[in-house]
C-alpha cells in the first residue's frame, strides 16, 4: 500500500515540476517576444501558438498533484451539517466520479492525439503537430484518474496525507 502511494506521489510531483517548467518557459518566451516586439522591432513568430500549447499541457500536468492534495474546489454547503462518516462517503463518491471523468478525458484525448497524428494536423503559423499536445495531456489525465480511484477505494484522505 505504501509503495503504491509513494509511486503516485512521486509521479504527481514529477508532473507538477514539468508543468512549472512549461509555465516558466511560457513566461520567458513571452518576455522575449514582448521585448523584441516593443524595443527591437522584431517578433517571435508563433509565440501565441507555443504559449497556448504549453499552457494546455501544463494544466493537464497540474491535475494529478491537485487531486492528490485534494485541491479541487468543493462546495460543502449541503454537507456542512452531515456527519463525518457521511462526508467521508461523499468524498469517496466524489473521488470515484472524478476518476471516471478523468479516465474519459484521458481516453478521448488519446483518441484525439491519434486522429491529429493520422491527419497531420498542425498549428497555423509554425505547423506544430497538434498530436504532440494531446499526447502530452493524456498521461497526466490518466494519472489523475488513477489517483481518484485510489482515493475512492481507500478514502480520499489517505492519498497525499490531506
Amino acid at each position: 500500500m505504501e509503495t503504491e502511494l509513494s509511486l503516485l506521489d512521486r509521479l504527481a510531483r514529477l508532473c507538477a515540476v514539468a508543468a512549472c517548467v512549461l509555465l516558466t518557459a511560457i513566461a520567458l518566451m513571452t518576455c522575449v517576444s514582448l521585448l523584441g516586439r516593443n524595443a527591437l522591432g522584431w517578433t517571435l513568430a508563433g509565440d501565441f501558438e507555443l504559449a497556448g500549447a504549453a499552457a494546455g499541457a501544463a494544466i493537464a500536468l497540474f491535475m494529478p498533484w491537485c487531486q492528490l492534495r485534494r485541491g479541487h474546489i468543493r462546495v460543502d454547503l449541503f454537507t456542512a451539517c452531515a456527519s463525518a462518516a457521511m462526508r467521508a462517503r461523499l468524498d469517496r463518491l466524489g473521488a470515484l466520479l472524478l476518476a471516471l471523468v478523468f479516465a474519459l478525458l484521458a481516453w478521448r484525448t488519446g483518441v484525439g492525439a491519434l486522429g491529429a497524428w493520422r491527419s497531420g494536423a498542425g498549428s497555423m503559423l509554425l505547423g506544430l503537430p497538434e498530436w504532440t499536445v494531446h499526447a502530452a495531456m493524456a498521461p497526466p489525465l490518466l494519472l489523475t484518474a488513477l489517483i481518484g480511484l485510489v482515493q475512492a477505494r481507500r478514502g480520499a484522505a489517505v492519498v497525499g496525507g490531506a
